[in-house]
């Protein structure tokens, strides 16, 4: 018998986040480890009249590519690739990894190539066609959050299959509250930054991009943040936990970074181009139910209680301009000591918001 969370999954983001209809060609892209949901997911599309275009990715097959491709290999634009995203309406990625840490020793010079190469397709896929990105709860993610497979899923389905509505009718009222606001500063243990919003709209993430969804996002005038933040939680990028970030901001630019580990990462992610060194989002974590870091930023930049800040690339949506390779959300706790205050007036204290 089937899970029935599993079914409830899949009609969220088939029926909720992707909205499929009738003649929609839907491109599914899952793991054998998650086989239960992408055939539900698949099921659905079919039964909602799409045209599903179905890509398994075997175990292990990134580690494959970026170790053994040549440099011409990585620089070779992906013509199919950019031909199928312009076919593309509706685009569902089901994450399921049997390791987190497939990319660890790649060097990074070759994952920035590759990403610069394909940024076309990224940007198409996320201006273009309705999206949503959903990570199964595979026994990889259950062992990074220090959970059992079973206490995952029920903090994965807990989080995912819930009233929308609800969240949303919540999600628009801090909203509001941003979209008054011409500047931000944000105080916590090691962090106070200020950032201005000045023509800018915030945009609620309601799982119609993200499931979970449960934030408010915007980009920050690219050229007015100033001030430090200490993160406190360690953010992975591709593969490599990079620990105690801090960064110093002046007149939008990162003027010093540092971490405690995994350094080189940090300094090489922001050597892939201009943009890497400037913000593209300031993200307000506001779903309640997502109560732990669990090493999955999915999930964690959606923290109630937190913010998080993307080096790279903005979204167009709210008036961002910044352009870059590169979009890395990295999560800074509030909950304890942490405050925001709008226009000089405190809007959250210690993670919880005063309406």
């Amino acid at each position: 018998m089937a899970d029935s969370r599993i079914e409830k999954a899949a009609k969220i983001l088939v029926d909720y986040s992707a909205k499929v209809k009738k003649g929609d060609r839907v491109m599914v892209l899952a793991d054998p480890e998650s086989a239960s949901l992408c055939q539900e997911v698949y099921k659905l599309v079919l039964q909602r009249g799409g045209l599903p275009n179905l890509k398994i990715g075997l175990p292990n097959l990134s580690y494959t590519y970026f170790k053994y491709a040549n440099v011409e290999q990585l620089k070779t634009f992906p013509e199919v690739s950019m031909f199928e995203i312009k076919h593309t309406d509706c685009w569902i990625a089901i994450g399921a990894t049997n390791n987190t840490k497939e990319l660890a020793n790649i060097p990074q010079k070759k994952i920035a190539i590759r990403m610069k190469v394909t940024e076309p397709i990224s940007n198409y896929r996320v201006d273009k066609t309705r999206w949503v990105i959903f990570d199964y709860p595979a026994a990889a993610f259950a062992q990074e959050a220090d959970m059992s497979v079973q206490e995952y899923e029920d903090f994965v389905y807990g989080a995912t299959n819930i009233d929308w509505n609800k969240e949303v009718a919540f999600l628009k009222k801090v909203k509001a509250r941003f979209d008054k606001a011409k500047m931000v500063r944000i105080t916590a243990p090691g962090t106070d930054v200020y950032l201005s919003l000045v023509g800018r709209t915030a945009i609620i993430d309601d799982g119609q991009r993200n499931m979970p969804g449960g934030e408010v996002f915007m980009g920050p005038v690219e050229t007015d943040v100033n001030g430090h933040v200490q993160f406190t939680y360690a953010a992975s990028y591709t593969g490599k936990e990079v620990e105690d970030i801090r960064l110093e901001f002046k007149k939008g630019k990162v003027v010093k970074a540092t971490a405690s580990k995994n350094q080189d990462v940090l300094t090489q992610v922001l050597k892939t181009d201009k943009g890497a060194n400037y913000l593209g989002e300031l993200g307000i974590g506001c779903n309640y139910k997502i109560d732990r870091f669990t090493k999955n930023t999915l999930f964690d930049e959606k923290i109630g209680g937190t913010i998080h800040l993307a080096l790279g690339r903005a979204y167009k949506e709210g008036g961002g301009k910044n352009i870059s390779a590169v979009h890395w959300d990295i999560v800074c706790d509030l909950r304890k000591g942490g405050k925001i205050y709008l226009d000089g007036k405190l809007f959250q204290k210690d993670g919880k918001f005063i309406f």
